[in-house]
């Protein structure tokens, strides 16, 4: 931190040592100044004329080289020097930006390292006008605080105030997210708040960050309960703060939620959204908290006075995990509890939750609580994200496992559907490539235990036998970059139109602005349903003021139900999108996995004559 004269200062907290020494490096040259000892653990030295760049480290009780906990830049990576950096010192110029209203966002998963051939914030840059054109509204990146070697999700951070330095570090992220609102797009960023990595992670010399009492997939969970505890939740509520003051984000999505554990009188979540809005309001647009959960409970969404955190949104795993089963077939797993996912797609469009206080086969009791009447752009919905793709033992995305029409009729549901959309990088033309899990660790007992428990997680979604690729191999990061080539097959071409127009369709179309009014029912035939019917918009004057969604389950062609429909405003299955209706074929039936969607005469339509 500088103060107003110029003068910087270090501030650490490491109430585990009795001294604690700052490091000033220039090349070989190394200078050893004490710390002063301050109230509640803390340490502080300052300094003057120090320069951006000026290497340092801190040594606690006269022990090696540790990188700052709160470090803003990592050069050499996690376990290098840390160095300085006054991030005020970027000139943005989007001073006009005043970000995106809830009910326009539409989410565009990006892992930056993949994204592009030179995996750099900077390279994502040339492709922000393409994605904005596409009907993008707003950018989300995987986490990119540095993480240990050049390959990894980002999951395994250390550094959570450091932009990775191999994706182009702080001054590239900057200039991404002023791209961004350029090109009128928000930019999001994916944070762990409930553990960090392992490799070069010495958090634990200096203070009580993680506890024994409660446990995570991913080892001790981060301290936010227990003695010590007020000084960890500052580092990450700061760390929040930071992403919104310091590099413009127009929100967070908070990583796995249900594995953050904090039985105090306030939560951690309240504090982080009561702190992010704080600076949002400081820097005049909106920030954003969306959390991922596998709790199905809108506690997260709920205002203080009604016992919530009051966060903007949560991911909701029921829509990816309803249409998964049904076009797929797949049972293993978390998809054990989607065995009629045709029944539950009907309650999801309607409830959001599938599973909201009902009894779960997977987990073997009663799990989550129903939606209390929240609108559905509190909720993200997908049909494809890093996790559902990546965490299969061949990391294969949709357009691999099922049919052309049927992933056409996924996208169609998914952007019609009453909730917020996310598409995962290149999901828009039907990306071939797959996207699995990597990491360049160092420690080769890390790197085994890595490789087994990959092994091991995947045992109940695969057949005995079935093998993963080496997280490890540098062959299997590259063999995930994204091909960026749709233009000659016809498919993805038109499949990529199809994501195109109804994105348009989201906009124009007043009936999908309403996110609290629809309907949703299953038409049977004799062995099952074969038709789901969505209506989306005011109910009460339907012909005036709705749209009526048909998608035809199966892979044979069915009749339309009840009376005739003159205005077509779109459908999956025309040759523009790759289809193969063609102009005069029978409106009255649905083609194999057809969508199809009829509204008012003077609403715009999409690929039909």
């Amino acid at each position: 931190m500088e103060s107003a004269d110029g003068t910087l200062e270090w501030r650490v907290w490491a109430p585990k040592a009795k001294e604690v020494d700052l490091i000033l490096i220039d090349g070989s040259h190394r200078r050893s100044e004490a710390m002063a000892v301050e109230p509640c653990g803390y340490f502080l030295y300052r300094g003057q004329n120090v320069p951006d760049g000026q290497r340092y480290a801190y040594s606690l009780d006269k022990g090696p080289d540790r990188a700052d906990p709160a470090s803003r830049w990592q050069p050499e990576g996690v376990a290098g020097q840390s160095a300085v950096l006054r991030v005020s010192g970027f000139e943005w110029s989007d001073g006009q930006w005043q970000g995106i209203a809830r009910q326009d966002l539409v989410f565009y998963e990006i892992h930056v390292g993949t994204f592009t051939q030179e995996g750099t914030f900077d390279a994502i840059i040339p492709r922000l006008a393409a994605l904005r054109d596409l009907g993008i509204t707003a950018l989300e990146l995987m986490p990119v605080g540095q993480f240990p070697g050049v390959r990894n999700w980002g999951y395994d951070g250390v550094s959570l105030y450091a932009p990775q330095q191999s994706y182009g570090g702080p001054s590239g992220l900057q200039r991404l997210v002023n791209a961004c609102h350029h090109h009128g797009l928000a930019c999001f960023i994916d944070v762990v708040y409930n553990h960090l990595g392992p490799e070069g992670n010495y958090l634990s010399e200096f203070g009580p960050y993680f506890t024994g009492h409660y446990r995570t997939p991913w080892g001790d969970a981060v301290n936010y309960d227990g003695a010590g505890s007020e000084a960890v939740r500052t580092f990450v509520i700061d760390n929040a703060r930071m992403w919104i003051r310091d590099y413009h984000v127009d929100g967070l999505r908070l990583d796995a939620v249900h594995a953050i554990y904090d039985f105090g009188a306030r939560h951690i979540l309240q504090e982080i959204k009561e702190s992010s809005d704080e600076a949002a309001l400081e820097r005049g647009f909106p920030a954003y908290i969306v959390a991922e959960s596998d709790l199905n409970d809108v506690r997260l969404l709920l205002p203080k006075e009604q016992g919530g955190y009051h966060l903007d949104g949560q991911w909701s795993d029921d829509f990816h995990h309803s249409v998964h089963a049904h076009l797929t077939g797949e049972r293993q797993g978390y998809y054990a509890d989607y065995d009629h996912p045709e029944e539950l797609l009907q309650k999801v469009l309607v409830d959001t939750f599938a599973l909201d206080g009902c009894y779960s086969r997977h987990r073997d009791r009663r799990h989550g609580a129903p939606v209390a009447g929240l609108p559905g752009d509190r909720f993200v919905s997908c049909i494809q994200n890093h996790d559902q793709i990546g965490n299969r033992a061949a990391g294969e995305r949709l357009s691999t496992l099922v049919i052309p029409s049927a992933q056409r009729w996924a996208a169609t549901l998914l952007l019609l559907a009453p909730h917020l959309p996310l598409l995962f990088m290149g999901e828009e033309y039907g990306e071939e490539r797959p996207f699995q899990f990597f990491c360049s660790f160092e420690g080769p007992a890390l790197i085994e235990a890595v490789r087994n428990g990959r092994k091991k997680e995947f045992e109940a979604f695969h057949a005995k036998g079935a093998e993963a690729p080496d997280p490890q191999s540098e062959s299997t990061f590259e063999r995930c970059r994204l091909s960026w080539r749709w233009e000659e097959d016809p498919s993805k071409a038109g499949l990529r139109m199809l994501y195109k127009d109804l994105l348009q369709a989201r906009r124009s179309w007043p009936a999908l602005r309403n996110f609290s009014t629809r309907h949703a029912q299953l038409h049977r035939g004799p062995h099952g349903p074969v038709i789901l019917e969505l209506l989306r918009g005011d109910t009460r004057s339907p012909a005036f003021n709705t749209v009526q969604v048909f998608c035809n389950l199966t892979r044979e062609i069915q009749s339309l139900p009840g009376q005739e429909r003159t205005t077509l405003l779109f459908s999956s299955e025309t040759t523009r999108y790759g289809g193969s209706r063609v102009q005069g074929l029978n409106r009255r039936h649905l083609l194999p996995y057809e969508a199809m969607v009829f509204g008012p005469s003077d609403w715009t339509t999409y690929g039909v004559e």
